[in-house]
């Protein structure tokens, strides 16, 4: 049977996952990084090999059991997203100077009346949402257009802040709608998507059914010449009221003189152009524009298609030294969100967590290498280094389940333990893991060891993206803003 998944519910479900951040019993993300390792054919413990892209031009994750649980293999640290780290956005789109923008519509898609043929915009969508039919100007003042002057080029800026319909001399008409907040700007406006929010003030001067645009569909022929008035805007609604302009016979301008209120559908007859002056006009025909359910700048997040999602996370270098969680001493390649993510056998509401596995060094021979494989002979175990850091002497490493990332010889992924010696492979060096019990550089060490506060596979991956190798130092910030549409 013929159906379809409404705009409304996927504004809906952005609705639902935005209020997940806060519910009473609020659902907990994590923005976690990974894979420091290269992509590219890795052999696995049954010697089978996987290729992965390579760090130019990385694969496409895989939405499978497999790969969720692969995700948490090399985990590096994760973040807490918290409510103020997103908001509903909408693709951006700056005004220039001689584009023809889309007006808006409420019948895009629809059979134009007594045609086989559905109604489009200017630039050929037949969906309101993939139309262009809202700006942001260069103030950061977002605009709704109303009216295109019959599809010409827009060549005045629209400014200001009125609720009232702004006319610019270039004959468009504009609807203000928000102005982005200096916080908005810094933390939810990228290249290709910025915020969306409800301006309170436009919201309540919204008219619910008003009619503010009737355009000419066919100007008509035969009428008789003059401004002619008072003529009523049939349907459902009340009060609404044009003025028609007739010239050599033909409608060359209506005017809205009563936007009247509660119109879902709206006509104008030619027996009431008639009736007004307009002796002898046939062939004419007018459209009035129904606006969205609250009028418009009523609801922004649904009149401008908000079902896209920005989640904004820094990292930050002195995360590093302050929570020891994130290290940036090796890069990462992968990001993902986390749903409910545990530590220690429970949800965790932590702001930072540490993916790596680490021991506490009592003495070492030479400095451990990053992203080098480490040995320990008396168990089988295998890792690899992700930082040394000399100056606590805690080795951070990982352990996957490819053969030089983890497993050992036969194929099973063992555990480093005890005071046996790590031995580096390729830059040969040695340490001895010590038996304290204790924090240290914020670490907690049981018998010289410590487990990653990320529990392995306990939490559900529903973001994941592939890039290409992000380096970090101590001394700068990663943003990573995510665009998730619904």
């Amino acid at each position: 049977m013929p159906a379809i998944i409404t705009n409304k519910f996927r504004v809906h479900n952005a609705e639902q996952f935005v209020e997940s951040f806060n519910e009473a019993a609020a659902t907990v993300y994590h923005m976690a990084i990974g894979r420091p390792q290269a992509y590219g054919t890795k052999t696995r413990g049954d010697s089978r090999t996987e290729n992965e892209g390579s760090d130019t031009s990385p694969l496409t994750p895989v939405d499978s059991v497999k790969d969720e649980f692969y995700y948490f293999d090399d985990l590096l640290a994760a973040k807490r997203i918290t409510a103020s780290d997103v908001s509903y956005c909408i693709p951006r789109r700056n005004w220039t100077t001689g584009t023809t923008y889309d007006m808006y519509r409420h019948d895009y898609g629809n059979r134009i009346t007594g045609t086989t043929t559905t109604q489009t915009s200017n630039s050929g969508a037949s969906n309101l949402y993939d139309s262009t039919f809202y700006v942001i100007n260069s103030n950061n003042n977002v605009y709704k257009c109303l009216d295109n002057n019959s599809n010409s080029s827009s060549t005045v800026e629209p400014t200001g802040t009125s609720t009232s319909i702004l006319t610019t001399g270039d004959g468009y008409k504009w609807k203000y709608m928000y102005s982005l907040s200096a916080s908005q700007q810094v933390n939810f406006l990228s290249t290709d998507f910025m915020a969306v929010s409800t301006d309170a003030t436009v919201s309540s001067a919204a008219t619910d059914g008003a009619i503010n645009i009737v355009t000419i569909k066919s100007a008509g022929s035969g009428g008789t010449d003059g401004t002619h008035t008072s003529v009523p805007i049939r349907g459902d609604g009340s009060s609404g009221a044009v003025s028609v302009t007739i010239s050599s016979g033909a409608i060359t301008a209506v005017t809205v003189t009563n936007v009247g209120s509660g119109y879902t559908f709206a006509y104008i007859t030619l027996a009431d152009i008639i009736a007004a002056g307009g002796t002898g006009i046939t062939g004419a025909e007018l459209d009035c524009i129904i606006e969205p359910k609250g009028g418009h700048g009523f609801n922004a997040v649904q009149e401008l298609g908000g079902y896209y999602v920005m989640t904004n996370t820094n990292f930050e270098g002195s995360e590093s030294s302050n929570s020891g969680d994130f290290t940036v001493e090796n890069d990462f390649r992968r990001v993902a969100i986390i749903r409910n993510i545990e530590s220690g056998g429970s949800a965790s509401t932590s702001t930072t967590l540490r993916g790596t596995k680490a021991v506490l060094l009592a003495s070492n021979s030479g400095t451990f290498t990053k992203d080098e494989e480490i040995n320990q002979a008396t168990t089988g175990a295998v890792g690899k280094v992700i930082e040394h850091d000399t100056t606590n002497n805690i080795l951070y490493y990982l352990q996957t389940r490819f053969n030089d990332e983890g497993i050992d010889s036969n194929g099973d992924l063992t555990t480093f333990s005890g005071t046996n010696t790590i031995t580096g492979q390729s830059s040969g060096s040695t340490g001895v893991p010590s038996t304290t019990t204790g924090t240290t550089n914020n670490v907690s060490f049981t018998s010289g060891y410590a487990a990653s506060e990320i529990d392995a596979d306990a939490g559900d991956v529903i973001y994941v993206e592939n890039r290409a190798p992000i380096t970090r130092a101590s001394d700068q910030t990663e943003n990573v803003k995510l665009i998730i549409e619904f």
